[in-house]
């Protein structure tokens, strides 16, 4: 759903994201190309009708959250980048993103070793 998002909508939706949490202003600080707050308020209540946004009361005003779980927003997000920009290979986009020069801390390490453990084909003799 969220690739159908127009842009702004989208961007907004991902700015919330980042933020996990914020009032309007919030939001507009965090966007790279800042719109008016009720440019904003427009998209949040649009984002909160399709799902997306959920929002409380605070002392100031309203605070926005994202609805779906940010964990299943950012799965989302990468396939749609892996399948634009890697050819919707996994192992090309690891290869990128590794590529980058950022070290990886041996927890990190040990992480990703036991991920492609998981993910490599074995022939069926091999599997249990």
């Amino acid at each position: 759903m969220i690739e159908s998002l127009p842009r702004r909508e989208r961007e907004v939706f991902e700015t919330l994201c980042r933020l996990e949490t914020g009032a309007v202003a919030n939001v507009r600080s965090a966007l790279s190309d800042p719109i008016s707050d009720s440019a904003i308020r427009t998209m949040l209540s649009r984002l909160e009708a399709k799902g997306l946004v959920e929002r409380e009361a605070g002392p100031d005003g309203f605070v926005y959250r994202p609805a779906p779980r940010p964990e299943a927003v950012a799965a989302s997000a990468l396939k749609r980048v892996i399948d634009t920009f890697f050819a919707g290979s996994a192992a090309s986009a690891a290869t990128a993103l590794l590529g980058l020069g950022q070290r990886l801390t041996t927890e990190e390490a040990a992480a990703l070793e036991r991920v492609i453990d998981k993910a490599v084909e074995r022939p069926l003799e091999d599997r249990s």
